[in-house]
């Protein structure tokens, strides 16, 4: 990491916005999800913030408990695609599973997109959670993989993929016209690897891009999960519910990307947050009351009850607090579940706000506010080292991202916190990280 430590940000782009009930929002496009300019126009409006990165998430399967936005929607990589032509700065990534596609096929529909964007691409690696329970028999199966192995399986396959990524030295294509003399044989390298779970021949059809390689990027809250985004991520995505919280992960996980023998500075952790900005701390907090007033009370308590594996909530409304039903104390449930439950003793939400919670557009006090209130927290979350940036998960798009890219940036920038212009053209740019050496050069 050269030069000054700044503040690294990333706009989550998910249609109507976080929030399961933003799509009922008076202001909501309700077809967005599956309208490319609209995208774009977001892309394009977090460039105008010098955002880092444009990211689009993505999961295989839904069922009828699904959030609204990932009912219908695009495919992640075709829309990073189209989002990189209608930009020329901010970095795109989207998520893939490793435990859907083949290697080759993943190696090079990431280095196209790196090509056509000039650089900018990046690879959420995900393993898939299989929460709908229909993974697996989407992709002709009928069993999704085990957890540990699917992580085992995944270190095999990002092995694969770097060593396609490397199947061309940088000046391999000579391209003489008059020689007749396209490339150098000496500069081609098959893999011809032989694994526990892939048998991969190579070379990839493409070469290298502008920035070597896509970056590498995860999401996985497991402890094999980090410990496989210690081995082999250069960007990780959080999300901890408190500052105390963020900061002993933000320690515990840089040191397991030590004893993997890497440079912690060289790995971002980016904290997911959910801001929702007002003119005074009261119209905040009305957004977001107003939010979670549109919820339907079917949807939520149905929404929960699949949640937590069949637990009935049918006697209750979405105002009972969680503490009433003693939520708090469950052990038999999802780990995903697992890490609110600290939260949910503290505060005590209702079911209406649990349900924000565990759908990734709850925000606490920290994030709700003046402009001024959320900067004074981002900074205090970066300074304290809880955090190398945010993954801004607005609940209501577009309102959101533009109420912190007119409102809250500038008041980072000004703290000297956040740049004014790109210094560079790549998403490893933004990041400073370096271009990845080519495995198979002499002397490598």
């Amino acid at each position: 990491m050269a030069g000054k430590r700044q503040i690294k940000l990333s706009a989550y782009l998910v249609g109507t916005g976080m929030h399961v009930a933003s799509w009922r929002h008076p202001d909501a496009q309700v077809d967005s999800s599956i309208d490319i300019a609209y995208y774009q126009r977001l892309a394009r409006l977090a460039e105008r913030g010098k955002f880092d990165i444009a990211f689009i998430a993505d999961s295989l399967a839904i069922n009828e408990q699904s959030h609204p936005n990932i009912l219908n929607r695009f495919e992640p990589l075709t829309l990073i695609t189209a989002i990189a032509a209608a930009t020329s700065r901010i970095g795109v990534v989207a998520t893939a599973s490793t435990s859907y596609i083949e290697p080759f096929n993943l190696a090079r529909l990431f280095m196209s997109i790196d090509h056509i964007s000039g650089g900018r691409a990046g690879w959420n690696i995900v393993t898939t959670r299989d929460l709908s329970g229909n993974t697996a028999r989407n992709f002709n199966g009928t069993e999704h993989f085990e957890h540990s192995y699917r992580y085992q399986r995944a270190e095999e396959f990002i092995d694969v993929v770097k060593g396609l990524w490397d199947s061309w030295e940088d000046d391999a294509f000579i391209r003489n016209q008059a020689s007749g003399q396209f490339y150098d044989r000496s500069k081609l390298h098959r893999i011809d690897h032989q694994g526990e779970f892939f048998s991969v021949q190579g070379p990839l059809n493409i070469a290298r891009s502008p920035q070597g390689h896509p970056v590498l990027v995860q999401a996985g809250s497991s402890e094999s999960g980090q410990q496989f985004a210690a081995r082999s991520a250069e960007i990780i995505f959080s999300h901890k519910n408190t500052i105390e919280e963020s900061k002993v992960f933000y320690e515990a996980f840089k040191s397991k990307v030590a004893a993997n023998g890497r440079t912690p500075d060289d790995v971002y952790i980016l904290q997911g947050i959910s801001p929702i900005i007002g003119e005074t701390a009261q119209i905040a907090r009305e957004k977001a009351t107003y939010l979670d007033s549109l919820i339907p009370e079917e949807t939520g308590l149905s929404f929960l009850t699949d949640y937590l594996n069949g637990y009935d909530f049918s006697r209750y409304t979405l105002e009972t607090r969680a503490r009433d039903i003693g939520l708090q104390e469950l052990r038999e449930v999802r780990y995903e579940f697992k890490r609110f439950q600290a939260i949910i003793a503290k505060e005590n939400p209702t079911l209406r706000q649990l349900y924000s919670l565990l759908t990734g557009s709850y925000s606490d006090d920290s994030f709700i506010g003046t402009p001024e209130h959320i900067a004074n927290n981002l900074e205090t979350w970066f300074t304290e080292r809880a955090a190398d940036g945010f993954m801004l998960m607005t609940p209501l798009l577009p309102s959101g991202l533009a109420d912190f890219v007119q409102e809250v940036v500038p008041l980072l920038q000004e703290r000297g916190l956040f740049r004014t212009e790109y210094e560079g053209t790549t998403l490893r740019g933004h990041f400073g990280l370096s271009v990845p050496a080519n495995q198979f050069e002499k002397g490598r």
